[in-house]
């Protein structure tokens, strides 16, 4: 996948040149923030100054976090937005906290969400057998037998998944709202 499809504010790409530029998979259940100069810098910024126009500014801060692990930061912002948005960034740090329950509580919660389709066809490509509609459950489930097999080609396939789902989702928040008429 070319990530990012998107231009990004000058600050959201230095930040993201910190750790693989967008193009590092995450582990499945990390066990600390990755970066606190990350996290240091993003505290300082406002959502919508960092993602002017984006469509989901706040849902698009969540994943910057979750990109670096700080999963009580990408919590508290998942959890104050009342969208499907909001709900997937909630489903997936559950799911990397790990709390499949929860995870699945939240996905439950996203319905048919626009990127499930490209989802779907980036997992397909990269061998993940699925089935004819992306299925969020089945991968918390998937995510779940992988983390307890480390080192796996199942954990390594999982983890490739993952990041084509925050790279998909990401774009999705970060990308200029359509204006209507």
């Amino acid at each position: 996948m070319d990530f990012p499809s998107i231009p990004l504010s000058e600050p959201i790409t230095r930040l993201l040149a910190l750790d693989g530029n967008g193009l590092r998979p995450m582990e499945l259940a990390p066990r600390r923030c990755l970066s606190e100069a990350a996290r240091g810098e993003l505290k300082q910024w406002k959502a919508r100054d960092l993602f002017p126009g984006a469509r989901s500014p706040e849902g698009a801060m969540a994943g910057m976090y979750l990109y670096f692990s700080c999963l009580d930061e990408a919590h508290s912002i998942a959890q104050e937005l009342e969208s499907a948005d909001g709900s997937f960034w909630h489903g997936i740090m559950h799911r990397q906290e790990p709390d499949a329950f929860n995870s699945g509580y939240w996905f439950r919660r996203v319905g048919n969400h626009p990127v499930f389709p490209a989802l779907l066809a980036e997992a397909r490509r990269l061998g993940y057998n699925t089935g004819k509609v992306w299925d969020p459950l089945g991968f918390i489930d998937f995510c779940e037998a992988a983390r307890r097999n480390p080192g796996s080609e199942e954990e390594g396939l999982a983890k490739q998944v993952q990041l084509a789902e925050w790279q998909l989702l990401f774009i999705h928040c970060s990308s200029r709202q359509e204006k209507s008429l």
